[in-house]
């Protein structure tokens, strides 16, 4: 039996490493989709992490291994709309390293964010996979774990 995965909410001393992270899911996305969608500087990356926990705007949930070493993230934050009835939660970042996939660090982190949600009274979460069909396992995982399809594709336009 393998030991349990910890799921911590992050500090400050964590950002070097959940940067890191985003950088393997960052460039996992573009190779698996050809694509180089994204632009990621590590220093850069930690610097504007720990602004926004530092801001309250962002919250990382961590997940740890045995060990303490960091394994999986999930990032939330708070949105509004009419159609949730209110306030809601967006998972803009869930990343597992690929070793640990199977030791359900994933499911772990969704219940984990699933409780943050429900603490902030949120009436909804709201997470946007990749590039399908490269990330239909990404989107299957997310359907297993209660999630459903709304519908739509994500756009966005440079500001």
């Amino acid at each position: 039996m393998m030991a349990p995965i910890r799921i911590d909410h992050a500090h400050l001393s964590d950002t070097p490493a959940i940067a890191q992270m985003v950088g393997e899911l960052l460039d996992e996305i573009m190779r698996a989709t050809g694509n180089r969608a994204f632009h990621f500087n590590l220093d850069e990356t930690t610097a504007l992490l720990k602004t926004l926990l530092e801001q309250g705007k962002y919250h990382v949930l961590v997940a740890r291994d045995e060990k303490g070493t960091e394994v999986g993230f999930a990032t939330l934050c708070e949105s509004f709309a009419l159609y949730a009835e209110g306030a809601y939660g967006t998972i803009p970042e869930l990343y597992v390293r690929p070793q640990q996939r199977s030791r359900q660090v994933g499911q772990q982190l969704i219940r984990a964010a699933k409780a943050l949600g429900l603490a902030r009274q949120w009436k909804r979460l709201e997470v946007t996979t990749p590039q399908l069909p490269q990330f239909d396992r990404t989107l299957a995982f997310y359907e297993r774990e209660g999630f459903s399809v709304a519908g739509g594709r994500k756009l966005k336009m440079a500001l």
